[in-house]
């Protein structure tokens, strides 16, 4: 597994992270064994970034991943951890809280699920309008002062949020969506990162399957499952979006690979401070992602896979519209 270094202050890690939170929530029921598995497997593939959030499913994502590495060495993997979001007991969402108690008693609850005794990089999931990010950054400053966490991130805020909070700690990534399909960052976002030396962890690379080459317009989400409700996948979009996948596949094809592979690829190919999240429930999507790092995109495949899927040709926004206010950029 190759690595990369997250900004000019953060940790090496793989190149490739796995996003753990369909192992928990969102996409519909997961087999707990599997997951276990999973983990399993990307740890002995060489998969060194974990990814979780302490409100999927209400710390049942955190109380996994404790399974899943108990017993490993705590300095053969980094753990990404976001927070701030309030849900309720029937799993709706309710805001983001990212006042500064809130913060520190956030961290020491996912430090007790989690079984361990530091974050790798911690992160609020969302801007707290109500909160000067400066604030926020600073309360998580102080956590790294004391030793409880070793490197700060954001997620999902615009560009003037990541200068305001670098101005209080070094950031050392922010996460945010960012696939073939979802390419907002491009215009002011990671021209920012790169100015401050700030790197970026992209999640949706396969933009919740749905470039994943094994979606189909016929498919119907299950109880639970996000992409019920996602505008991307609604009808009349999803068969316009789809088109676009068969446009990548030939390209894929043509290359050796398989859509998500390529789709990965082109996510890891736009720079070597980006690392793509890979949302694996299952050993077999893992299987299949891990080749993706090892796939080389030459400047005539970059061509034709703009040429298959041009910038903004997808159809609806990446999330539904009450949470698009929420969100440092659009699609």
């Amino acid at each position: 597994m190759q690595t990369r270094t997250l900004g000019s202050t953060g940790p090496a890690v793989s190149a490739l992270g796995l996003g753990a939170m369909g192992m928990s929530d969102v996409y519909g029921a997961a087999d707990r064994a599997e997951s276990v598995a999973t983990v399993h497997a990307s740890l002995e593939a060489g998969v060194t970034l974990i990814d979780t959030g302490d409100f999927y499913a209400m710390g049942h994502n955190e109380l996994l991943l404790a399974e899943a590495l108990r017993g490993r060495d705590r300095d053969s993997y980094r753990l990404s951890v976001k927070f701030g979001m309030l849900r309720g007991p029937g799993h709706d969402f309710g805001g983001a809280d990212a006042r500064p108690e809130a913060v520190k008693n956030f961290l020491a609850y996912s430090l007790t699920r989690l079984g361990t005794d530091h974050i790798d990089i911690y992160r609020p999931a969302r801007l707290d309008p109500t909160v000067p990010i400066e604030e926020t950054v600073g309360a998580i400053k102080e956590m790294v002062d004391a030793g409880y966490v070793r490197h700060i991130g954001l997620s999902e805020v615009d560009a003037a949020t990541i200068r305001r909070g670098h101005a209080v700690h070094p950031i050392t990534d922010l996460q945010i969506e960012y696939s073939l399909i979802s390419r907002a960052v491009e215009a002011d976002i990671l021209p920012t990162l790169r100015e401050l030396g700030i790197g970026l962890t992209a999640y949706g690379v396969l933009s919740r399957g749905l470039i994943s080459g094994h979606w189909s317009a016929d498919r119907t989400a299950g109880p639970g499952d996000f992409r019920a409700f996602s505008p991307r996948f609604s009808n009349g979009n999803v068969e316009h979006n789809l088109a676009l996948v068969e446009a990548l596949r030939r390209v894929a094809e043509a290359k050796g690979c398989t859509v998500a592979q390529m789709a990965i690829a082109w996510v890891a190919a736009q720079g070597e401070d980006i690392v793509p999240l890979v949302g694996a429930r299952t050993r077999e999507r893992l299987a299949e992602a891990l080749p993706a790092m090892d796939l080389t995109l030459t400047a005539d495949d970059l061509a034709e896979i703009e040429k298959a899927v041009p910038q903004g040709a997808a159809r609806g926004d990446r999330y539904p519209s009450a949470f698009m206010s929420g969100l440092g950029v659009g699609n």
